[in-house]
């Protein structure tokens, strides 16, 4: 009996990525992959049938699939970020032609693919050990992502989460003076982990620090108030490139931003008991890879009181493939097809 063909998607509000795998021995191995402007399209269906119809003619149609789509997933319906379109499960199988197809949180459908990353897709940022136990991943990009993974007896469950929108808290004078002024900056009352910890709160940092006396005739000062106005800008890119360059006020706003998150990777540690692994992942995971190397980074994340031993531990990784997402749709539609009874 022929494998079958499955189905893995990554849809946001600007693109989707529609792909077609297969499994050699014991690897998913693409065999197809096409890249949609989402806004082109009235909805996912005509797309999806679009896709499988116009797949190459030595491509089985996939019968199980998975898409990863940017919003929660309730009752087997999802509704789009920035796309006003309403998706269900049962409407896009069936518009694909296929058995089954879910839809998955696209943070959250990372763990289904932590267990199966290979060498070129990740790298160890901590050695330690791993059990049975759960799974955690969180990373940066626009917001701060979250998700955990338990083991059961049908395989990987992934559980999603919006911890990124906890309270952040200081941990020195400097972050409170940033939290304070970020508070009045953005005008709210309360202020998340995301809005320090992610690609956007680098941006906010070195807006800060830009602000302060001595940094008026700064090169980047015109840029940081262009980009709060209108985030028109990649103020965090230009950080980062400054930082590199040696730039000192905006190699302390990077510094500021890896410490943060390595206390809240920390925090997601102790949080999960996550002795299955931990990872990091998002958008800045590749581009900011030698600082979640750096001692800074891992020094705030084990710096967790009575129970550094145990943070200090666990095995720490990074996830740098910029399609982490659409593998990891496809290592889910696996399960799907295998709890089906259609792989042997």
């Amino acid at each position: 009996m022929p494998r079958p063909t499955l189905l893995a998607g990554d849809m946001g509000g600007t693109k989707t990525l529609l792909a077609l795998y297969d499994l050699e021995g014991e690897t998913l191995i693409k065999r197809h992959q096409q890249r949609f402007v989402s806004a082109d399209w009235s909805s996912l269906e005509p797309m999806l049938q679009a896709f499988v119809e116009e797949r190459p003619k030595d491509v089985q149609a996939p019968t199980h699939g998975c898409i990863a789509v940017a919003g929660p997933v309730r009752n087997r319906q999802a509704r789009i970020t920035n796309l006003p379109w309403q998706l269900k499960e049962e409407d896009l199988a069936a518009a694909a032609g296929m058995q089954q197809l879910e839809l998955v949180n696209d943070f959250g459908v990372l763990i289904y693919g932590l267990p199966h990353f290979g060498a070129d897709q990740q790298v160890v940022l901590q050695e330690g050990s791993q059990d049975d136990g759960p799974l955690a991943i969180l990373g940066a990009g626009t917001g701060l992502g979250m998700a955990r993974g338990v083991r059961t007896s049908n395989g990987l469950m992934a559980l999603s989460s919006e911890g990124g929108h906890r309270e952040f808290a200081p941990r020195s004078d400097e972050e409170w003076q940033l939290a304070c002024w970020l508070k009045q900056d953005l005008g709210v009352d309360r202020l998340s982990i995301e809005r320090v910890v992610s690609g956007t709160g680098l941006g906010h940092i070195a807006h800060w620090l830009l602000q302060q006396p001595g940094a008026q005739s700064h090169p980047l000062r015109p840029v940081a108030e262009a980009w709060r106005r209108n985030m028109a800008s990649d103020l965090p890119a230009q950080v980062s490139l400054a930082a590199e360059e040696g730039d000192p006020l905006m190699r302390h706003a990077l510094d500021l931003w890896l410490s943060a998150y390595g206390s809240a990777t920390g925090d997601l540690a102790l949080q999960e008991l996550c002795s299955g692994g931990l990872w990091v992942g998002g958008g800045t995971a590749s581009k900011q890879r030698n600082g979640l190397q750096s001692p800074l980074f891992l020094e705030a994340m084990r710096d967790k009181g009575r129970f550094k031993d145990f943070i200090s531990g666990l095995k720490v990784t990074a996830v740098i493939d910029p399609e982490a997402g659409l593998f990891s749709s496809a290592c889910r539609a696996r399960m799907l097809a295998e709890s089906g009874g259609t792989l042997a």
